[in-house]
């Protein structure tokens, strides 16, 4: 299994505390972190994804604009950029401690924030960002090094 994630969304998991546009949303947000944090990988989607599940039923819901869909395109070419990757629609990364690490301090460090540019919740994410994204939910898969490698954790 993986966990379907759009582009931008691989932003937003990392400042999530638990908070949403609505209960049934923050629930399901939850379950797709805990999904993630027990070594899921995510596969990268256009469109919406295991987050948006619950919006889409509701009418005015923004996971299918146009503006969204930029969003997810910035996000895709900073990460990528940011981190080495080709990410393309399909594709799979797995969140280990150590690319969640890489990925925060890219976000902290601002080189992520014009993909956040018109999201009303990019102000809630950089104060989270801004406090060392402490009580975020997202903590990461530790992957062990390989039996006498002899590597620290």
């Amino acid at each position: 299994m993986a966990v379907r994630l759009r582009a931008h969304h691989l932003l937003c998991v990392l400042t999530f505390v638990g908070r949403g546009y609505t209960p049934a949303f923050t629930a399901n947000y939850r379950r797709v972190v805990a999904r993630l944090n027990a070594g899921e990988p995510a596969e990268l989607v256009e469109g919406p994804d295991d987050i948006c599940a619950p919006m889409l039923k509701e009418q005015g819901s923004h996971c299918r604009t146009e503006s969204v869909a930029q969003r997810d395109a910035q996000a895709r070419a900073a990460l990528a950029q940011r981190l080495g990757l080709m990410l393309e629609q399909g594709g799979r990364i797995v969140l280990t401690a150590e690319r969640l690490t890489q990925m925060r301090a890219a976000y902290a460090e601002g080189a992520m924030q014009a993909t956040c540019t018109g999201c009303e919740w990019a102000a809630f994410c950089t104060d989270i960002a801004g406090q060392g994204f402490a009580g975020t939910r997202l903590a990461g898969v530790r992957i062990s090094p390989p039996a006498g490698s002899g590597s620290p954790d």
